[in-house]
């Protein structure tokens, strides 16, 4: 019956005219328009939730990229600060491990030059008795190595505690202070024998307690660095004994000549200065040789210097008169003798 009603109304309507000449009434146009209302309301319904679905599901997925994002910065920043700290470890341990073998350096420099001291003092307190100026050296000497004893132990210190505060554990650099607080242990000793020597030759306790003040360490640094380079300026080296023995050492062979005569000896290019007694040649005077023939194999000007011959007409030695000359072609001293 509805269905009648629509389609009479329909076609009704397009006609401008009534179907089969029935009027339509006007409750079924009434019907009609609610019903088209309610089509109309679904679909503008259905449209509305369409959107507003497809709105909360971008929403949604702005939400979720956004919350992606900021752990994803959050995760990144941690990493990040875990970088920069690594980082910033490795520098650390990289610079203490570059100051620590810097020390090391100063501490091994001290410990040798505190050896060199005791053996000069050594030699320097060995005769019974000496100058009030020997006695007033050993005393400088002394004081130089309590200061640089006092040094070492700070320093040492001074690393033991970086390296705790380092909250790192280097197992190189623990090994190496315990080397060095050793090699202390032994100077100290030394130092300490060596004094109570001292004071069996009258020297006071008191006195080769003190310390030099940084102004006379630093004076006594730069003399000995002078001394240094004034020793090296005049070192020389001297070697005798027969052709067979120089040549055994490696030290001189013969060339030139014809068909095996005339063959003149000559010190080899490529020798170790271990081989030689070495000298200053500030200080030397004169050459021991105690032999019927002596011949000096390298190149020294004449009149620079002079065979001396004892009672029994031996060469006995070979006095230097001009130390300047006889060193200014070679340092190097090689005497041949033939018994």
């Amino acid at each position: 019956m509805k269905n009648d009603e629509e389609n009479d109304l329909k076609n009704g309507e397009k006609s401008g005219e009534n179907f089969n000449n029935k009027p339509i009434s006007e409750s079924t146009r009434i019907r009609f328009a609610e019903k088209i209302a309610k089509k109309e309301g679904v679909a503008k319904g259905a449209w509305t939730t369409a959107i507003i679905s497809f709105v909360l599901l971008v929403a949604v997925g702005i939400i979720g990229i956004t919350r992606y994002n900021t752990e994803q910065k959050k995760q990144l920043a941690v990493i990040d600060n875990q970088k920069q700290s690594f980082t910033m470890l490795l520098t650390t341990r990289d610079s203490l491990i570059n100051e620590s073998m810097s020390t090391f350096d100063e501490i091994e420099k001290n410990l040798n030059t505190i050896k060199e001291k005791e053996n000069i003092i050594t030699m320097k307190s060995s005769d019974k008795e000496f100058s009030t100026d020997r006695k007033q050296q050993i005393l400088q000497d002394i004081g130089y190595i309590n200061t640089l004893l006092d040094q070492n132990k700070k320093k040492i210190a001074s690393l033991t505690a970086q390296l705790k505060n380092s909250g790192g554990s280097i197992k190189s650099l623990q090994v190496k202070i315990a080397a060095l607080e050793a090699s202390m242990k032994l100077r100290e000793g030394e130092v300490s024998d060596l004094k109570l020597a001292l004071v069996q030759k009258d020297f006071a306790i008191g006195q080769l307690n003190t310390q030099m003040t940084e102004q006379q360490v630093a004076i006594a640094q730069k003399d000995e660095k002078i001394g240094k380079q004034t020793y090296q300026m005049n070192k020389g080296y001297v070697a005798y004994g027969t052709y067979k023995d120089l040549k055994t050492k490696g030290l001189v062979s013969k060339e030139g000549g014809f068909l095996g005569l005339g063959k003149k000896e000559l010190l080899k290019a490529d020798f170790a200065d271990s081989l030689f007694t070495q000298v200053n040649i500030t200080e030397l005077k004169t050459i021991p040789v105690n032999s019927k023939v002596a011949k000096l194999i390298t190149d020294h000007p004449a009149g620079s210097y002079e065979m001396i011959r004892g009672d029994d007409n031996k060469i006995s030695s070979i006095e230097i008169k001009d130390p300047e000359q006889f060193w200014k072609i070679s340092r190097y001293a090689v005497v041949e003798i033939k018994n």
